[in-house]
């Protein structure tokens, strides 16, 4: 669908309507797809590097904030 309406041979509300999807979700799914294309040759064999999504610091955050989080949940009677 974002192809289709990157490709421009349709417009967004003969795509709109062809496919029977709104046509704010096709020009979203264009600009994602726009914005995040360059992604495909980042990496030849298709693993992207990790950016730190599980560091020992990052897990520790969302620790401390799960326990604060519950703490003040019983404390409020939830």
């Amino acid at each position: 669908m974002a192809l289709a309406a990157i490709r421009g041979d349709k417009t967004v509300a003969e795509l709109s309507s062809e496919f029977g999807i709104h046509g704010h979700q096709i020009q979203s799914w264009k600009k994602t797809m726009l914005e995040n294309a360059g992604l495909v040759f980042d990496k030849p064999n298709g693993k992207h590097e990790e950016k730190g999504e599980n560091s020992p610091e990052l897990l520790r955050k969302i620790g401390q904030l799960t326990v604060e989080n519950d703490f003040l949940s019983r404390k409020l009677g939830r």
